[in-house]
C-alpha cells in the first residue's frame, strides 16, 4: 500500500511540473524570455530547501510525509534537475516554517539593506506562467518580505495552505489589472489599488479573469521571535 501511495504522490507532482496550454498566447513567453536567471534561481532554490530541511533535522523521507510532496520530487528539487510548481514549493515551504518568497532567497552574504533591481531574484511558475519577484533584500533580519507579481490573463493558482509553526499575515495590493483571490470560503474581488489584508492559514487561490496581465504587491509579515530562530 506504501508503494502504491508514493507512486500516487509522485504522479500528482509530475502533472504539477507540466505547463498550462495556452499560456503564450497570452504573452507569457516574452515574459519567459526575461527569465535569463532560470538556471540560477533553480540552483538557489535547491540549495535553499536542503538548508532548510537540514536545519530541521528532516530527511528526505519526513519532509515528503510532512508536506505532501513525494522524496523523488522532493530529491530533484533539492539537485536542481527539476522547475517544481509555486503549488509544489509552498507546501515545502510551509512544512519548512517559511514563506514561499523564502525559498528564493540566496545564500546568505554580507547583509546590504539595499536590493537594487536587476540583483532581485526572478522566477516563473511552470504551471500558472505567473512570474515572482523578491524585492526584499538578502541577508538582512526583517519581520517584512516583499513580493511583485506578474499574473498572466486566465492564470490560477490554489495553494493548500494550512497553520503554520509560525503565523505568516500577508497583504494583496493590486497595482494594475485585477484579481479574484480565495481565502478559505471567502471570495474578494480586487481592482487596482486594492488591498486586502490575511493570515496564511487557510487554503487560498488566485485568479486573472480578465484580458490583461495584472500586477500585484505581496507584503508577508512574520514574528520577531521566528526571524530569531531563522537559519
Amino acid at each position: 500500500m506504501r508503494d502504491i501511495a508514493t507512486k500516487t504522490t509522485a504522479a500528482k507532482d509530475a502533472v504539477a511540473v507540466s505547463t498550462r496550454d495556452g499560456l503564450a498566447r497570452h504573452g507569457t513567453r516574452t515574459t519567459a524570455a526575461r527569465d535569463t536567471d532560470a538556471p540560477d534561481i533553480n540552483q538557489r532554490i535547491a540549495a535553499r530547501v536542503r538548508e532548510l530541511r537540514s536545519a530541521r533535522g528532516l530527511s528526505l523521507e519526513a519532509l515528503a510525509q510532512e508536506s505532501g510532496v513525494s522524496r523523488s520530487m522532493i530529491s530533484l528539487i533539492e539537485r536542481g534537475e527539476s522547475s517544481a510548481t509555486a503549488v509544489v514549493l509552498e507546501k515545502l515551504a510551509a512544512s519548512l516554517g517559511m514563506s514561499l518568497a523564502g525559498l528564493f532567497e540566496g545564500p546568505q552574504v554580507q547583509a546590504s539593506p539595499l536590493a537594487r533591481r536587476k540583483t532581485q531574484p526572478r522566477w516563473r511558475d511552470p504551471a500558472s506562467g505567473y512570474v515572482r519577484r523578491n524585492l526584499s533584500p538578502t541577508g538582512v533580519a526583517a519581520p517584512l518580505q516583499l513580493v511583485e507579481v506578474e499574473f498572466p490573463p486566465g492564470a490560477r493558482v490554489a495553494y493548500e495552505t494550512g497553520v503554520r509553526e509560525q503565523p505568516l499575515h500577508e497583504q494583496v495590493w493590486v497595482l494594475e489589472g485585477r484579481i479574484e483571490l480565495r481565502v478559505g470560503e471567502e471570495r474578494y474581488r480586487l481592482e487596482a489599488g486594492d488591498c486586502l489584508a490575511m493570515q496564511l492559514d487557510r487554503p487560498t487561490a488566485f485568479y486573472n479573469p480578465g484580458r490583461k496581465p495584472a500586477r500585484y504587491l505581496v507584503a508577508i509579515a512574520r514574528d520577531a521571535a521566528a526571524l530569531r530562530r531563522r537559519p
